[in-house]
């Protein structure tokens, strides 16, 4: 007589249990800080062979480009300001943390939830309003570079700080939130990828 015979079924796995929803979006927000990262990671390398390119056309030729040149004043916007987001995700900004470290990670999550909420969120939106005005002038007036020769996409470049500014702002929140999570004993299990 089989085991089944007798009404008895093997074990069945336990089903898999949803993850919260506050885990999927942090998650999810964490990816694109992620990604934002690695978009300036693979773009220091192009950044540095173009420098490489304009010095070399320059003292080896004689060859001047002042499109190449401003492409590297674009790229270097876009490293410095896209890689905020990623920055903070990282932990990677610049801490006093003469106490922060030696605090248990509820007293961290106090501080991370209130310095984001009070210092850092304000600041997000600030520079969002300002720069997305700055950008939206550009845009306008289809502004191009002063110099002969040079880019005509002036706009696009002051078009990254509103778009820095809102992947920060949208970090900024996720920082909060997983602080928030960490407090009331929901701690949010956060991919450390960070290396981007």
């Amino acid at each position: 007589m089989s085991f089944e015979s007798k009404g008895h079924t093997p074990a069945q796995p336990p089903a898999s249990v949803p993850e919260p929803f506050g885990q999927r979006l942090i998650g999810g927000l964490d990816r694109l800080a992620q990604l934002c990262g690695a978009c300036c990671a693979a773009m220091v390398p192009v950044m540095v062979a173009i420098t490489v390119l304009v010095v070399v056309l320059r003292r080896g030729f004689n060859i001047g480009s002042i499109a190449l040149q401003e492409s590297i004043i674009y790229l270097h916007a876009w490293i410095f300001l896209v890689a905020m987001a990623y920055t903070l995700r990282a932990d990677g900004q610049v801490r006093v943390d003469i106490f922060y470290r030696k605090f248990s990670a509820s007293q961290q999550a106090w501080v991370n939830a209130i310095g984001g909420l009070v210092l850092l969120l304000p600041l997000c939106v600030v520079l969002l309003v300002t720069t997305s005005q700055y950008a939206l002038r550009s845009w306008q007036i289809g502004e191009t570079s002063g110099d002969a020769g040079g880019l005509p996409f002036v706009y696009l470049l002051k078009s990254f700080m509103p778009l820095a500014s809102a992947l920060l702002l949208v970090q900024c929140l996720t920082e909060v939130a997983a602080s928030t999570l960490t407090l009331i004993e929901r701690p949010v299990q956060r991919s450390d990828e960070a290396g981007v």
